[in-house]
Parts: C-alpha cells; sequence; structure tokens
C-alpha cells in the first residue's frame, strides 16, 4: 500500500488575514519521491509571494500516472521523463507547458556510523551487495523508476536469486532511508535526493558510472487543470534561480534550458 504524503503549505501570517485576502487558488502537484524536496521547498516560497495555497502529493512515478488516468484532478505534475512521455502521448499534461528541471542519480545509503562499501567499480558494488546483510529499494510493484531499474539490474548481474532473501521492499524512497536508519537494511539504494533528508543515513556514494541510471525529471501542466495560469507561475519558478538552486540542495543536478 502505497504511503501518500499530502502537504498543505499556507503562509503563516494568512490567518491574520480576512476571508476575501486568503489563498486565490490552492494548486495542487503530484510529484516523484525524487523531486519532493525541491517541491516542497520552492512550493512554501511560491504560496508566500503569490498569495496562493499549495498541496503536493508525493509517490511514485508509476503510481502517479495510474492518478491522472483515474481522473483525479491536480494542477502540476513532476515526474521521470518516461512518465511524462507516456502522459503526454495520452494528452494528460499540456505538451507546450513541459520543462526539463533537475538529472537524478541513484545512490547508495549506510546507517550513520556504519563503514562504507566500495562503489568505485561494478565488481566492487556486487561485492558490498553479496556482502550486506540485507537491501532495500522500492519494490518494482509500487512502479518506482529506481525500484524497477534495479530489479532489472539485479538480474543482468546474475544476483537476483542469490540476493532475494536479503531484499527490504519499500513503496517510496524515502521509506528505504527509514529502513536504513532503523537497521532493518544495512544498504539503501534509491535517489540521492531521497536519502538524503534522514538525517539517520549517510549517502556514501552513487552506482558506479558503468550501470547508473541518470534520470531527468519534468514538470508539466495537467491538461483541463482549472489553476492552469498559477501553474505555469508555479514551473516558471521551479525553472528560475531560486528553483535551481532549490534542486541543487536536494542533492540533484539542475536542467537548464
Amino acid at each position: 500500500m502505497h504511503r501518500i504524503v499530502a502537504l498543505v503549505i499556507v503562509a503563516a501570517w494568512t490567518a491574520l488575514l480576512p476571508v476575501s485576502a486568503l489563498a486565490q487558488v490552492e494548486l495542487k502537484v503530484l510529484v516523484g519521491g525524487a523531486m519532493s524536496e525541491p517541491v516542497a521547498g520552492v512550493g512554501e516560497a511560491w504560496a508566500r509571494s503569490s498569495k496562493n495555497g499549495f498541496v503536493y502529493i508525493r509517490d511514485t512515478t508509476g503510481a502517479l500516472q495510474k492518478r491522472l488516468a483515474s481522473g483525479e484532478p491536480a494542477d502540476v505534475i513532476v515526474l521521470a521523463a518516461p512518465g511524462m512521455d507516456a502522459l503526454q502521448k495520452d494528452n494528460r499534461v499540456v505538451a507546450a507547458s513541459r520543462v526539463d528541471l533537475a538529472r537524478a542519480l541513484i545512490g547508495v545509503a549506510v546507517k550513520v556510523g556504519a563503514p562504507s562499501p566500495d562503489l568505485s567499480t561494478v565488481e566492487t558494488f556486487t561485492a558490498a551487495l553479496l556482502k550486506a546483510r540485507s537491501v532495500s529499494y522500492v519494490s518494482p510493484a509500487a512502479g518506482g523508476t529506481s525500484g524497477t531499474y534495479l530489479d532489472g539490474l539485479l538480474k543482468k548481474l546474475g544476483l537476483a536469486d542469490v540476493l532475494k532473501s536479503k531484499i527490504v521492499y519499500r513503496t517510496q524512497g524515502s521509506e528505504v532511508a527509514d529502513a536504513v536508519a532503523s537497521g532493518e537494511a544495512e544498504l539503501g539504494i534509491t535517489f540521492t535526493s531521497e536519502l538524503q533528508p534522514n538525517k539517520g543515513v549517510r549517502v556514501v556514494g552513487t552506482l558506479p558510472a558503468a550501470i547508473q541510471l541518470p534520470t531527468i525529471y519534468v514538470g508539466a501542466v495537467v491538461t483541463g487543470s482549472k489553476n492552469a495560469e498559477a501553474a505555469r507561475a508555479f514551473l516558471s519558478r521551479m525553472a528560475s534561480p531560486d528553483g535551481r538552486a532549490a534542486i541543487r540542495k536536494a542533492g540533484l543536478e539542475p536542467v537548464t534550458r
């Protein structure tokens, strides 16, 4: 069962204003886990400066695609490029509004205080997996980009059967970090931006270049949005210098136009 995280951000001073001066609109953003930190940060600043309300729902790319396909209303969606390609093909997003925002890399984390595995080559990464007591990543069934890729990678490396009993599946990248922090998993593998916010873990590196999955995260206005103008303004803020700074702070690489 997916754990859905929704956050309503409204500037604190609005409580002191008359009803007529409250949020003009409440913008709803669907966001893939790897981009949740910068979206939340930029959304809060945007809400304060524009006097609008802001809500975000974090889930895997696959789950977000299903949400739109089921008719769930939203204004903006931010997810991995392949997922956006599928949504665009089905006319579920406004193609002209699409903007590349960030490049994400898959990383490896250990519990704070634990030794760092050698991730310099495919061979040393493989050895680290075999040595680890347990390994956590997002279940492919949850529709996560990193989890789907890792499942296929382990099969390609001939490790799927060997590691089967060691895998600790989770439905969100943030839950992978939680599993490592709590000691349920020795290694956690997902996008670095999903690991980094957890103070109980330490990101020790990224997958070796030969088996890395650089993933571009993109944003677009959802077709039929009732707040299209505000949605475009929010995406412009995400692509602005302030947005790029938030993306960089989250451990992602901003994509410039």
